[in-house]
């Protein structure tokens, strides 16, 4: 066992016998990715977790000289790592409620959306029901059930020429009988 072994072997189970540097380089260098890995999976992020650690060693290092039992020193700094990451969970519900509260409100719809979007998807469906039944169903199965046009081609036992070439008249033929609507948001 080399000597840099020993020596932090001797720091980690005897923590009462060190200067505060001393102590906090042991700790920090055993228990640092232990103590992020709870931050983590508190504050959900990596950056901000390791600020809350970085932060209870800066803590534990200022307070070395008070501590009652220096034995204690990592039970302080994973009680001082919980503290602070809810403190950071505080802060975001804080920063979030007055976002919330900044932002415009959504605009509500007016009484006559739901009868005008009722009344589109009628136009539509009627625009549809209008077009030749083979163009119908490809665009019927490419847009409402978004199928690729090899799928398209095997459910309907047409090649994917034949598919492009429906899609293509049908997406045009409804262009022409929506146009009226074309102002309307469809």
């Amino acid at each position: 066992m080399t000597t840099h072994a020993i020596e932090r072997r001797t720091a980690v189970t005897e923590p009462s016998s060190w200067d505060a540097d001393a102590a906090v380089e042991a700790l920090y260098a055993a228990h640092w990715r232990r103590l992020v890995r709870l931050s983590v999976l508190l504050v959900r992020d990596v950056g901000t977790a390791e600020e809350v650690v970085q932060d209870a060693f800066v803590a534990l290092h200022g307070r070395w000289r008070r501590l009652r039992d220096p034995d204690k020193a990592l039970a302080y700094l994973r009680q001082a790592v919980v503290n602070r990451s809810r403190s950071v969970l505080r802060h975001r519900g804080v920063v979030d409620r007055h976002a919330a509260r900044d932002r415009a409100p959504e605009p509500l719809p007016s009484a006559e959306a739901p009868a005008l979007a009722r009344d589109r998807r009628e136009t539509v469906l009627d625009a549809m029901r209008a077009l030749p039944q083979r163009q119908r169903e490809v665009l019927a199965l490419r847009y409402y059930l978004d199928l690729s046009e090899a799928d398209i081609a095997d459910a309907l036992g047409i090649s994917r020429g034949a598919v492009k070439s429906h899609a293509s008249r049908g997406s045009a033929a409804l262009r022409t009988l929506l146009a009226p609507l074309e102002g309307d948001d469809l």
